[in-house]
């Protein structure tokens, strides 16, 4: 049995930064529904009509990040995943996250062809600043393959004593930002709703990366404090 995280995690650590995290989604959830609202209604793409899409797309980022905050949450404080399946538990817990972090692009993807053309700026405009936020996008997500591991990023640190002793990152894209899978893996969505030219994409990468920095506030940075000791 890998050894977990050797840390003593207070009960109140299940809630910690709950309250401010819905709150702020309850602000932030109207949004993209209200940015796009002039650009839905005649587009569709693999049968669904871009309303849908839109609503695919805001869904999949919320879902992802409950499950993110109650899976971690609940292994750091009873291991609800090492009780249930062992050494295979962040094996499973990545069977959960991937899907869901793949599903994030792929649901962008899916309402910019449904709302192609809704921005209104010359096609080789957005395919050129599509590209250039691709490319920081790609760089930080082959950085985070080469220098970071896949699992480390899957929460690593949640499940096993040995990621947590690793020393931090400050190498490729992680040279610029401590955080650069939310600083520039995250451009990858503006370059998707660009490449699209879709008024509509764009208000969903809106609210993914902006959510995105609420799940670092209320998830994430209380779970290193706790870790770690640090905020940082």
């Amino acid at each position: 049995m890998h050894e977990p995280p050797r840390v003593d995690v207070p009960p109140d650590h299940l809630t910690e930064g709950v309250v401010p995290q819905l709150l702020l989604l309850a602000a932030l959830l109207p949004t993209p529904f209200a940015l796009s609202q002039h650009a839905l209604g005649d587009g569709r793409f693999l049968g669904l009509p871009d309303a849908a899409w839109l609503a695919i797309a805001v869904a999949v980022p919320v879902v992802h990040q409950m499950l993110v905050l109650v899976g971690w949450r609940l292994q750091l404080r009873v291991r609800v995943f090492t009780r249930l399946f062992g050494d295979a538990d962040l094996a499973v817990w990545g069977a959960l996250f991937l899907p869901l972090l793949v599903a994030r692009p792929l649901t962008v993807l899916g309402l910019g062809l449904a709302d192609a053309g809704s921005l209104g700026s010359p096609w080789a405009l957005s395919a050129v600043l599509g590209t250039a936020l691709a490319l920081p996008a790609a760089y930080t997500l082959w950085s985070v393959h080469r220098y970071f591991g896949i699992p480390r990023a899957l929460g690593g640190d949640h499940f096993r004593e040995a990621y947590r002793q690793l020393p931090m990152v400050n190498e490729g894209a992680f040279r610029w930002s401590g955080n650069a899978m939310y600083t520039f893996a995250f451009l990858g969505l503006w370059s998707i709703a660009l490449l699209t030219n879709s008024w509509a994409a764009l208000t969903a990468c809106l609210f993914q990366h902006a959510y995105i920095w609420v799940h670092w506030y209320g998830t994430e940075q209380p779970d290193m404090q706790l870790l770690y000791g640090t905020k940082d």
